[in-house]
């Protein structure tokens, strides 16, 4: 069986073949209703569409870049004509010239033509009532009909299905056509089964509302990608997702990866000439200012995404494993039930013949012929366990829930049940491990070491020579991705990432005026920081003339590229080796002190510069050096001892200075005296036997570029570790791709990022991670739960009436008693234990990992003991119950199947409290906290009175006595102490 399982259940938790998603649904064929057991695995014919559009969108903008190209060629020797467009008249009511559909049509098939006709940009911008420097203007009117005619940036969500859709669905259940008389109590199983995930999946429609900064009333604000609209100027950075449809309006190095919607996997150059720019795409270089021209539905995007949405997200591996012993069971159990209809008959066939009435039927008998075929399909309906698959989804949905809570945005579903077996975690330090926010505190600029606080800043700038001080703002205000804006409120506000925010601060403390110094010298190009390069530059013309390059960026790498240093007189002097040894001791003095360091440096370009060109990275003057203080986050040392005792190694891996990583991760508690802190540098260029002898002892990478992080991931994994990672950076996506569990960052990370992870950390917190760790372990253990509650069940029900009907012809428990069996074990036992919220517990056991198997030992222990103790109970009342309750008369036997039912019954009630906990004794512990337990055990028991006190003829049953109640639930209760001896016993 189990390489059976192992060869067509096996599914990666990540970018699984289209292969192999189809073998396993090959192996599972048919069954008996396709709807429900595939309801939550993906639409694969949708897939299928979805390539096929892409492949159409690749061909199509293929050809208008060869259409542009020669249109290009053509206008430029030829006056454009005039246009035979014509606007509609309400888009005209509404103040516009241009409709969406046009719009749409001149970016989407990058029409060049079509642009120079109507102006180009700026002409375009006219038709749309805005402006490209100031943008929309906020007046509401305004807006809401800018809103009625080019719609709304939202992607049209799927209807959700009806209660009569739920009820279709559940009626083409074949084993329900075939009992009929049953298909009522099954029909209620479906919806109740089918309605409560898709409630869960409907929370988990919230998406955390990226926010962009957009220019309107000529002013910067930040807003949700939701409120875009036609007209809008978005500005775009590095890792940025463009939002919607548009065209670009000014920018520099700007580098466009299309492949999410195209599959081209080579850039895109975008600048005046070619200056299309389609939603879904990604800045992989640059920053520019884009108009917004189509938005929601009728970019491509959205078309895109409308098919994509349809095909599903994968199955994760634990969905299709369940599925695998579904179909395992299945078929045990429709052995048996051929076998005890065969055997049922041939005893009613053989007492006919001894009666010599084999010609001769009446209604009774061919009422009882029916009845045991009822039984046999009724045995179909409990041994295939359709609630396995289902009770995977159900955990996953409900964790996802709560984890949305605990501030984690599951994209994947499969990262959950990952999450509980990682045994390993590299994480970011900036943002991560620390509150990501900065400030500086700390400066050495000529060459002299001084504290930046809040009462020296004024003594600190009169320090300094004149000349450095304005060398160091014009560095700090115009070599940055920052801005320095009024908000609608009228008060300033500085928007860029926490390290630029950090820099403006210091910059305006010296008396600095940012709009000043942007606009007394012009911008001739930018190269935005990456963290390959972990630098940044801009080339600046002079008002007095003459060309100038700034950079700053990671204080080694800089300060290589320098020869030159400004000393305290403010004089620009040779970098010697005494300045050089100065200079770093500062550099590893504020590293020890857990200080981000930068350094920021400038040249005097003599020799002029051409745009095309990459900005120098060497034959600079050192300007001077900041320490940045980025505070460890409350909690992160306690979360990584969980994560130690837990079995799962933390490792930092982080683009900073050795030396300051080395004193973050002591504070953190991540390194550790027999832990090893390495360079990305010297880590490359080990040789792989180096590697994994190195690796396991890596606590600290420090200077290390995405691909160092990429080949960490790939070396862990290489030797079965389960490995998440973090990321922020469009240049982290490799490493979240490589890793099977990857976490981009809410805050800080770019759209690059999270498109590539696996789980968003919405609040950028080390201490989220860990709760997505102990929530992936409560559903690992919560299904495992499960499984060994319904096998039981299983196993106890084929056996009891698979015996009884072979050896008295008969069978104790009937068609319709046997389907509340299934929707106790199916979907009350799901909703159950597949509800559990986890406990600290979980995180005092080692990770699965890969290799685990998922029915353990421990799990076979229980079901077997548990199995062998149900059926000698009833096997025991079928032989000696009549003598044992004095039972006689002619409904004795009814009175005694009812027993045995109820008896039945209640061992699964206290057997589900058993599967609480696989181990400890104590499986009471916490039972109150969970009320979808305790609700379900409660409607359990009422149930059951009502179905043996009030449903007799349908259900086959009678009243009971007092007595006969007591004993039955003792029966149950019984199995509780047996489940507690059985954790006993070693495996």
């Amino acid at each position: 069986m189990g390489t059976f399982w192992n060869e067509n259940f096996d599914l990666k938790p990540k970018h699984s073949s289209e292969e192999a998603l189809e073998k396993w649904r090959k192996v599972v064929g048919f069954v008996k209703n396709p709807k429900r057991r595939f309801r939550f695995t993906a639409n694969l014919s949708k897939r299928y569409e979805a390539a096929a559009m892409r492949r159409s969108n690749h061909e199509k903008l293929r050809i208008a870049v060869l259409v542009s190209k020669a249109a290009l060629q053509f206008i430029s020797g030829v006056k454009p004509s005039e246009s035979d467009y014509v606007v509609p008249e309400e888009v005209k009511a509404a103040g516009f010239e241009l409709c969406a559909e046009e719009l749409g049509s001149i970016v989407e098939n990058q029409d060049v033509k079509k642009l120079k006709i109507h102006g180009g940009v700026d002409g375009i911008a006219e038709k749309l009532s805005t402006s490209t420097t100031d943008g929309l203007s906020s007046d509401s009117g305004l807006l809401n009909k800018r809103q009625e005619v080019y719609g709304i940036n939202k992607f049209a969500e799927a209807e959700a299905k009806g209660f009569l859709v739920f009820v279709w669905e559940a009626l083409q259940d074949m084993t329900l056509m075939i009992l009929g008389v049953c298909a009522l109590v099954s029909l209620i199983v479906g919806i109740a089964m089918e309605g409560w995930p898709k409630g869960a999946h409907d929370g988990l429609g919230i998406v955390a509302s990226i926010l962009l900064v957009v220019t309107r009333n000529a002013c910067r604000q930040k807003m949700s990608i939701y409120d875009l609209l036609p007209g809008d100027i978005v500005h775009l950075n590095i890792g940025d997702q463009v939002p919607a449809d548009g065209l670009f309006v000014s920018g520099f190095s700007v580098l466009i990866d299309g492949s999410s919607l195209t599959g081209e996997s080579e850039p895109v150059i975008v600048n005046v000439d070619n200056p299309f720019m389609l939603s879904g795409t990604k800045l992989q270089d640059g920053s520019c200012k884009m108009m917004v021209t189509s938005v929601g539905m009728r970019t491509q995007w959205g078309k895109l995404m409308a098919t994509l949405s349809e095909g599903g997200d994968d199955e994760t591996p634990l969905q299709v494993k369940l599925n695998g012993v579904a179909t395992i069971i299945g078929k045990v159990g429709l052995f048996f039930a051929v076998v005890t209809f065969a055997v049922m008959v041939q005893g009613l066939f053989t007492s006919k013949l001894q009666e010599g009435t084999i010609w001769s039927w009446s209604g009774d008998e061919a009422l009882k012929l029916l009845e045991f075929f009822a039984v046999a399909v009724t045995i179909v309906v409990v041994a295939v366990p359709e609630g396995l698959p289902l009770a995977v989804t159900l955990s996953l949905a409900f964790a996802m829930k709560k984890m949305m809570n605990d501030k984690a945005l599951v994209r994947h579903l499969a990262a959950c049940e990952t999450m509980g077996s990682a045994t390993n975690i590299c994480s970011d330090k900036t943002g991560t491990l620390t509150t990501n926010h900065m400030t500086v505190v700390k400066s050495c600029i000529c060459m002299d070491v001084r504290e930046v606080g809040n009462n020296n800043k004024a003594s600190l700038c009169s320090e300094i020579p004149e000349s450095a001080v304005k060398l160091l703002l014009q560095s700090i205000f115009t070599n940055t991705g920052g801005e320095i804006v009024i908000n609608k409120d009228g008060k300033r506000e500085i928007l860029g990432t926490p390290t630029e925010t950090a820099l403006l601060e210091f910059g305006l403390s010296l008396g600095g005026d940012s709009q000043a110094e942007r606009l007394a010298s012009k911008l001739v190009k930018v190269e935005p920081f990456n963290s390959t390069k972990k630098r940044m530059g801009v080339i600046l013309e002079l008002p007095e003339g003459g060309l100038r390059a700034h950079t700053k960026g990671a204080s080694e790498i800089v300060l290589a590229g320098c020869d030159k240093v400004i000393n305290s007189n403010g004089e620009v002097i040779p970098l010697d080796a005494e300045s050089i040894n100065h200079l770093n001791a500062t550099i590893n003095q504020f590293a020890n002190e857990a200080l981000r360091t930068l350094c920021l440096a400038y040249m005097e370009l003599e020799n002029g510069f051409s745009p095309d060109n990459a900005i120098p990275v060497s034959g600079y003057t050192c300007i001077g050096i900041v320490g940045i203080k980025d505070p460890v986050r409350p909690g992160v040392k306690e979360s990584v001892a969980i994560c130690r005792a837990a079995g799962i190694t933390v490792r930092m891996v982080t683009g900073d200075n050795i030396n300051t990583a080395k004193a973050i991760a002591r504070e953190c508690g991540i390194l550790t005296d027999d832990g090893i802190a390495i360079e990305g540098p010297d880590f490359r260029e080990k040789s792989q036997e180096e590697m994994l002898a190195l690796i396991p002892k890596i606590q600290v990478m420090a200077r290390s570029s995405p691909m160092d992080k990429h080949t960490l991931v790939r070396q862990l994994r290489s030797i079965d570790e389960v490995v998440a990672v973090t990321g922020d950076g469009t240049n982290d996506a490799p490493a979240l791709h490589e890793a099977d569990i990857g976490l981009a960052m809410g805050i800080s990370g770019t759209e690059v990022a999270k498109e590539s992870a696996d789980v968003i950390i919405l609040d950028d917190n080390f201490s989220t991670i860990v709760t997505v760790a102990k929530w992936g372990r409560s559903v690992y253990i919560n299904i495992q739960k499960f499984v060994q509650f319904q096998l039981t069940v299983n196993i106890v029900a084929l056996i009891v009436n698979f015996s009884s009907a072979c050896l008295t012809g008969t069978a104790p428990l009937t068609a319709v008693q046997l389907l509340w069996v299934n929707m106790i074990m199916d979907t009350l036992g799901a909703l159950a234990l597949a509800t559990e919220p986890p406990t600290d517990e979980l995180m005092k056991r080692a990770p699965v990992g890969k290799k685990g198997n998922f029915i353990s030992n421990v799990m076979w222990r229980n079901i077997l003991g548990q199995s062998f103790y149900q059926f000698m109970v009833i096997w025991y009342l079928q032989v000696k119950g009549k003598g044992m309750f004095s039972l006689d008369g002619p409904d004795s036997d009814l009175k005694l199947n009812t027993i045995i039912f109820n008896s039945f019954v209640f061992c699964q009630v206290f057997n589900e409290i058993s599967s609480r906990n696989m181990e400890e004794i104590n499986v009471f512990k916490g039972i109150l906290n969970n009320y979808v337990f305790v609700a379900v055990l409660g409607c359990t028991a009422v149930f059951q009175v009502i179905i043996i006190e009030f449903l007799g003829t349908f259900a086959s049953t009678t009243p009971l006595t007092c007595l006969q109640w007591f004993v039955s639930v003792f029966i149950g209760f019984l199995g509780m102490p047996i489940a507690a001896a059985l954790k006993t016993i070693p495996v």
